[in-house]
């Protein structure tokens, strides 16, 4: 496989004009909120700590395939391939071989070039 087509694999199939990058703190709590069950909210997807917009898109609705994802920091179910609930509830990833971390990479970089960056994931408040 030549480089061009690794780099077209990521590519939008149109054009997609993206917000810049936002690094607001968005809460596990929050994060939970915006699964597209709860009007008023968005949907989120968080990879790696970094939390993309993916309101309207149908594959992360309720009861469609990716819905599994929304709301949630799924990294080891997308570095595993899976579909999975209790790999979806799991947001670790480290003790995975690398293989399986690029796997996540290559997801981080498709969402990266298609979904708007809104904030950054807070694990633990400091209270």
């Amino acid at each position: 496989m030549s480089g061009t087509e690794t780099k077209g694999r990521f590519e939008p199939k149109e054009p997609v004009q993206l917000a810049p990058p936002k690094s607001d703190p968005i809460s596990l709590d929050y994060l939970a909120k915006c699964n597209g069950n709860h009007e008023g909210y968005p949907t989120y997807v968080a990879i790696k700590g970094t939390v993309f917009d993916v309101s309207g898109k149908d594959t992360y609705a309720p009861g469609k395939s990716y819905h599994v994802f929304a709301g949630k920091e799924p990294n080891r179910a997308l570095a595993l391939s899976s579909l999975k609930e209790e790999d979806a509830n799991r947001s670790d990833y480290e003790d995975l071989p690398d293989d399986k971390k690029k796997v996540l990479d290559d997801w981080y970089t498709f969402f990266a070039k298609r979904y708007n960056q809104v904030g950054k994931l807070q694990h633990s408040s400091s209270l």
